[in-house]
């Protein structure tokens, strides 16, 4: 038996098991039961949504982040093939379960596992006519379906590292994935030069979809009244995507600030519990959002966001930004957002992973803290001084701009 076929069968024997322990572990977890369950309705939505004689493009995500790198390319697409349904699948519960609603798909459901029956039958319902899969995850019994079918693959805001399976010894099961598809739009030169290593010279690095999606937030509409009259003409810090281990040293830093500024915090988890524990661990005067109608909101120092899908749009109203994640693993949320509306932004120390706040750090746009004294340190700084607020928050912005047209070289190659 070569080693090949024998990872492939150790592959689909592990897929298997794995969707027996899901069964097993959704009856302890709610997230995990959202995942098993949400998959239970996957083939008939799809049966009820799509015709034979529809025509179909379709995109994956595995979770939320890549639901927004993706999106913009999504639109171009939509746009260009008006004609055509558009088909989202999410492999993440948070994914699927904040963006089910989107008004750009006109199809969305979960990823059901990579099983050869699966993959399957859902080409089979979808029969697309191009798919597009957004920054990794490289399912290799879809891509083996796909590419048995002759169906146009792209990677879209590819990312790929030296310690992946593809560049082992080993990992010519997984480099076989590779074939499937027709061009990879990597986001750098690292990426493109792994693949061009193991062989593949249809790529080209387009950059990150990310830049063209943030760009595009400064068009819409983000005024959020009661965001404004909370702030008040008041400088305010916006910490948004905040963990535990960020709130133990910004909730030190709160109690002991200033009356003349105001913190609106938008935590990563919004649970019940977890946000009146942070509320109650505030001594300034808070207000959560679900208690703000009929407020006063200028006589709050605090506004904790225990809602999810505007945060965006509040960092409109920062004058700087913090952004959690950096205290734990995988690291940083995403700073790209605050960025394009030029403010200056704190992180943790946990962000080597992600190019675009290594880039910020070193320019100097973005400041990473290690300890409470270097949070308060740099708190205090660019508090007390607007011109430098102004001027990494311009650092910031500039670097934005300066990335944005991913997606337009994506949609170039593929008019082709």
């Amino acid at each position: 038996m070569t080693l090949f076929k024998s990872m492939n069968q150790i592959y689909n024997l592990i897929v298997l098991l794995a969707l027996q322990w899901l069964k097993i572990f959704a009856l302890f977890s709610p997230k995990v039961k959202l995942f098993v369950m949400g998959r239970k309705t996957t083939f008939s939505t799809l049966e009820d949504s799509i015709q034979a004689t529809d025509k179909t493009i379709w995109f994956h995500a595995a979770s939320l982040g890549e639901y927004e790198q993706g999106l913009p390319v999504m639109e171009a697409v939509k746009h260009h093939y008006p004609n055509h349904k558009i088909i989202l699948t999410f492999f993440s519960p948070s994914g699927y379960e904040v963006r089910k609603n989107n008004s750009v798909a006109d199809v969305t459901v979960y990823l059901p596992l990579d099983t050869i029956a699966n993959a399957k039958e859902f080409v089979q319902l979808v029969h697309p006519e191009m798919v597009f899969f957004i920054k990794y995850e490289f399912w290799p019994n879809y891509l083996k379906e796909l590419k048995r079918q002759h169906i146009k693959t792209y990677l879209i805001s590819g990312i790929l590292r030296k310690d992946q399976a593809f560049f082992k010894w080993y990992g010519s099961f997984y480099r076989k994935a590779l074939h499937t598809f027709d061009y990879f739009f990597v986001q750098n030169e690292t990426s493109k030069t792994l693949l061009q290593s193991i062989g593949f010279a249809n790529v080209k690095v387009s950059g990150d979809t990310r830049f063209d999606r943030v760009v595009s937030i400064l068009e819409h509409d983000n005024t959020l009244d009661f965001i404004k009259q909370f702030k008040n003409n008041i400088t305010t810090v916006v910490i948004g995507s905040s963990w535990p281990k960020d709130e133990e040293l910004l909730i030190n830093y709160i109690n002991n600030s200033a009356d003349t500024v105001k913190f609106i915090l938008a935590p990563h988890n919004i649970k019940f519990d977890q946000i009146q524990d942070l509320k109650k661990a505030i001594t300034k005067r808070t207000i959560l959002f679900s208690e703000k109608e009929n407020a006063d909101l200028t006589n709050y120092s605090v506004f904790i966001i225990d809602t999810i899908g505007i945060l965006t749009k509040i960092y409109s109203y920062a004058d700087m930004a913090y952004v959690g994640g950096g205290f734990g693993n995988p690291g940083v949320h995403n700073i790209l957002e605050p960025a394009t509306f030029g403010i200056p932004i704190v992180i943790g120390p946990n962000f080597s992973h992600f190019a675009e706040a290594s880039a910020l750090v070193n320019r100097e746009g973005c400041i990473s803290i290690q300890n409470q004294t270097q949070l308060n340190e740099t708190f205090d700084r660019l508090l007390q001084n607007e011109d430098e607020r102004h001027e990494k928050g311009h650092i910031c912005s500039t670097f934005v701009q300066m990335n944005k047209g991913a997606t337009q070289t994506i949609m170039t190659h593929i008019g082709q």
